[in-house]
C-alpha cells in the first residue's frame, strides 16, 4: 500500500536526518588500533656482497694464512684495522699453542665489540687461519692453502656486517669475533681436540670476565658457488631454537635456495668447544655437499680453494640472512 504524498514525504525526511546524524557521528569517532597485530618495522642494511667479495679477495691477497707466517701476521693486522676503522672496541688474545705434532703455533683470537656497554649481547665468529698443508690435494700436499672458502669467506661476511654496523648500529651488543688456529688439527683418525684451538682458549678465558651472549653463530665455508646450508646436528643438539629461527629467516628473506631444513650430521667445528664449555647456545652455518665422500665443499683442504671458490649470491644468501635476524633482535 503506498503511503499519502505528506506522509511519506516526512518519512523520507526523518530518514535522512538519522542517516546524517549517524554519519557525522562515525567521523567524530577515533579508530580502533589492535596493538595486538601492529608489528615494528626494522630497517636493515642492505648487505653488500661486493663489498663482501672484496674482503675475501683482501685476505687471499696476502696468500695462505698459516700459522707463523708473514702472510698470517699481515692479515691479522689488517683484520684488527679493519674492526678498528669501523668503530669496533679491540680485544686480542694472543698464545703460543701446541699443534698435534709438537710445531709451536703462535696463536691469535680478533675480538672486535660493537656497544660493549650493552647487557643484551649476540656474537658472530669465523675461523681466520688457513690450512697448513693441502692435505686432501693430489699435489703440493706440503704447501698451505688460500683458503678463500675454508676461513675467508666466513670472515669476509662479518667484515661487511661490521662496515654496516658502523653506519647503522643495531639494538643489541654483537661481538665480532675471528679464531686463530681452527684449521690446524690432525687428519684422519686424529684427536678432535687438535683442531678450534682458538676456540677451545676463548671458550675457556673469554675476552671480559663473567662474558655472556644470548646465543652465537659461526660461519665456514658460507661462499662457494651454489653451496646447501642444512641444519648441522650440534647445532640443533645446543641451540634448535636458534638454528629454527635463522632457517626461517632465510626462508622469510628469500633464499630458500641455500637453507635446507635437512638434518645432517655433526661437524667438528669452533661451535662445539663454544656450546661445550662456555655453554653459549651456538649454531654452525657450514656448507654439506652430499656428493663428496667428506661431504664438505669439493675444494676442501685443496689447492683449489681459491678466489674461484667464492660467489657473490652465497655470500649474500648467508650476510643478509644474518642481518636480517640481527637487526631484528
Amino acid at each position: 500500500m503506498a503511503l499519502p504524498g505528506i506522509i511519506r514525504n516526512s518519512f523520507y525526511l526523518i530518514i535522512l536526518l538519522f542517516l546524517f546524524a549517524c554519519t557525522k557521528n562515525q567521523k567524530n569517532q577515533k579508530p580502533t588500533v589492535n596493538n595486538e597485530k601492529v608489528e615494528k618495522k626494522v630497517d636493515v642494511p642492505n648487505f653488500n656482497a661486493d663489498s663482501a667479495y672484496f674482503f675475501v679477495e683482501q685476505q687471499v691477497l696476502f696468500g695462505p694464512r698459516a700459522p707463523n707466517s708473514q702472510a698470517h701476521k699481515k692479515c691479522g693486522n689488517y683484520l684488527v684495522a679493519k674492526l678498528e676503522e669501523y668503530g669496533a672496541k679491540i680485544f686480542i688474545q694472543e698464545s703460543v699453542e701446541q699443534r698435534f705434532d709438537g710445531e709451536k703455533l703462535n696463536m691469535k683470537n680478533i675480538i672486535g665489540s660493537f656497544s660493549p656497554d650493552k647487557n643484551e649481547r649476540i656474537f658472530l665468529c669465523a675461523h681466520w687461519d688457513s690450512r697448513f698443508i693441502a692435505d686432501h690435494d693430489t699435489t703440493r700436499t706440503k704447501e698451505a692453502i688460500d683458503g678463500a672458502n675454508d676461513g675467508a669467506s666466513g670472515v669476509g661476511v662479518l667484515l661487511e656486517i661490521a662496515r654496516q654496523a658502523s653506519i647503522m648500529k643495531p639494538e643489541i651488543g654483537v661481538d665480532i669475533i675471528f679464531f686463530d688456529l681452527e684449521d690446524q688439527g690432525e687428519g684422519g683418525t686424529g684427536d678432535v681436540l687438535s683442531w678450534c684451538i682458538g676456540s677451545q682458549y676463548w671458550s675457556k678465558k673469554p675476552h671480559v670476565s663473567n662474558y655472556n651472549a644470548e646465543y652465537g653463530i659461526l660461519l665456514d665455508m658460507v661462499g662457494a658457488p651454489g653451496a646447501i646450508f642444512t641444519q648441522e646436528a650440534y647445532s640443533v643438539e645446543y641451540a634448535k631454537e636458534i638454528v629454527d629461527k635463522y632457517w626461517n629467516q632465510a626462508i622469510e628473506s628469500g633464499f630458500s635456495d641455500y637453507f635446507s631444513f635437512e638434518q645432517t650430521p655433526g661437524i667438528i667445528d669452533d661451535h662445539l668447544p663454544i656450546n661445550e664449555i662456555l655453554k653459549i647456545p651456538t649454531i654452525d652455518i657450514i656448507e654439506y655437499d652430499p656428493s663428496t665422500e667428506n661431504h664438505f665443499n669439493k675444494y676442501w683442504h685443496t689447492h683449489g680453494d681459491g678466489m674461484n671458490n667464492i660467489s657473490r649470491e652465497t655470500l649474500k644468501a648467508v650476510g643478509q640472512t644474518v642481518m636480517d635476524a640481527l637487526y631484528n633482535e
